[in-house]
């Protein structure tokens, strides 16, 4: 039983360090061919969370079987409801934030209303320049149309008013 114990537990940190050290560059060196491990089940059955709680139930066996007076089912019961917890707490606490975490750099149209953007190229009475707005951790560069029908000279800081027809329509940004 106690080789069991151990088995789990090695190859549990046999498996973190190999994925931490050499997981890209196998990844890269295999090019794909273990994909088909992978596997759309549930999402919370993680591979991180499987392996940590097979880690856990090895290292709980042991401790469990060498300072506890309980026989070996016992052990082995109290390991694998212990695993499991553990497994939970990884995927709840630390899989589950990271995927949220995602961020994207898609954006809309509509959600750029409100946004103060730089003029770069001059918009003419009645015509159209460009302007550069800041979005999310990057900039972008947007048709723009003046709001009041005025001319608006590069360099000037305006403010998104509307959107329409895929042009932004903006105003001078008075300070």
């Amino acid at each position: 039983m106690e080789a069991l114990f151990w088995s789990c537990l090695v190859g549990g940190v046999l498996f973190a360090v190999v994925s931490v050290i050499f997981g890209d560059w196998l990844s890269m060196a295999l090019d794909g061919m273990l994909d088909f491990l992978s596997f759309d089940g549930h999402h919370w059955l993680q591979p991180m969370s499987i392996v940590g709680g097979i880690t856990v139930f090895g290292g709980t066996g042991l401790l469990l079987h060498r300072y506890s007076p309980l026989g070996s089912a016992a052990i082995i019961v109290l390991s694998i409801l212990i695993a499991i917890a553990a497994a939970i707490l990884v995927y709840y606490l630390y899989i589950r934030p990271m995927e949220r975490s995602e961020n994207s750099t898609g954006y809309s149209m509509k959600e750029l209303t409100g946004a103060i953007a730089e003029v770069l190229v001059p918009v003419p009475i009645g015509g159209y320049g460009e302007v550069m707005i800041k979005v999310g951790a990057g900039r972008t560069n947007h048709i723009a149309a003046s709001y009041e029908g005025e001319n608006i000279p590069a360099g000037t800081r305006v403010v998104v008013v509307d959107v329409k027809d895929g042009a932004v329509m903006v105003s001078k940004l008075d300070m």
